[in-house]
């Protein structure tokens, strides 16, 4: 149950670019693991204990941040993620694809992230798509949220307008997999 160094070094900048302030704040309220984690550079290359570096300084993040808030801290660290990940030249490549192949290219990007995980495309429409996923690292809300904002920014940037993803099931809350309803203008 493992999230990337490059994940993981999303979190603490965008922490760092976003909430300098409470820097200092976010690092005191995370258990000692995480705090170990994220007091140290983040190698992008390496893997790391999900728990530890990616969902407690999420959640640390929400408490100092987002009043409590770890979904928002998840959905915004995600939509930050995939801003640094589609930066510069992936850029013009994203604004050049059309949304369904960002979202069919979804299921190979996940696991370079997450380990274990897998995500499939179940329909897609011209505005719409419905994602599955059926495996995470670990079933916590902040890592399905991270996910929500990690595809809604790769949207945006392919040039999609007005973003929805609506959860119909979830595995945080007991269903056997997360299915996604994502309609976007």
């Amino acid at each position: 149950m493992h999230v990337k160094g490059t994940a993981v070094k999303s979190i603490q900048e965008y922490v760092q670019t976003h909430h300098s302030d409470k820097y200092s704040e976010w690092l005191k309220v995370m258990p000692e693991a995480s705090r170990t984690i994220m007091s140290k550079p983040v190698y992008v290359s390496d893997w790391y204990s999900v728990k530890d570096a990616a969902v407690e300084p999420t959640i640390a993040l929400g408490k100092v941040a987002f009043g409590g808030d770890v979904v928002k801290a998840g959905w915004e660290t995600g939509r930050y993620s995939s801003e640094i990940a589609l930066n510069g030249v992936y850029k013009v490549f994203v604004k050049m694809a059309t949304p369904q192949f960002i979202i069919g290219r979804s299921g190979k990007i996940l696991p370079s992230y997450y380990d274990p995980s897998e995500l499939a495309v179940k329909e897609t429409g011209a505005k719409h798509v419905v994602l599955n996923i059926s495996k995470l690292p670990m079933n916590h809300e902040v890592l399905e949220a991270r996910v929500f904002g990690w595809i809604q920014k790769a949207l945006e940037v392919c040039g999609c307008k007005n973003v929805q993803i609506n959860p119909t099931t979830t595995m945080t809350k007991g269903d056997a997999n997360t299915s996604l309803m994502i309609t976007w203008n």
